[in-house]
């Protein structure tokens, strides 16, 4: 898939697993075009919450927290991460944050 993802008008350059390549370009069309390939209804509060605590992990720390770590960065049990995000944790809700595949995931 490595190349470009056009969603909304934009244009968002992404590795060969559909990552964002820039974790810069994170917007809310990028956020939808992956709600879409999750097939989630509806973005909720914990949505949001997961989100803005993985993008403060990773300004922090230069990265993606481990999936393993996962759980603890966000607050939330990983039954409910991937209640929220089907994927899960990496190739999911870090995804849909902008960030790139983190360490540990398949």
């Amino acid at each position: 898939m490595e190349g470009t993802v056009e969603h909304a008008g934009k244009a968002f350059p992404v590795d060969f697993e559909g990552f964002l390549e820039d974790a810069s370009l994170w917007c809310p069309e990028w956020v939808d075009h992956i709600r879409l390939e999750e097939e989630i209804d509806e973005l909720t509060e914990e949505h949001e919450e997961v989100m803005e605590r993985l993008r403060e992990y990773f300004a922090e720390n230069g990265r993606p927290p481990r999936v393993k770590d996962t759980t603890l960065v966000t607050g939330y049990k990983l039954k409910t991460i991937y209640e929220l995000f089907p994927s899960g944790p990496g190739k999911g809700a870090c995804k849909m944050a902008g960030l790139p595949k983190p360490d540990g995931c398949t």
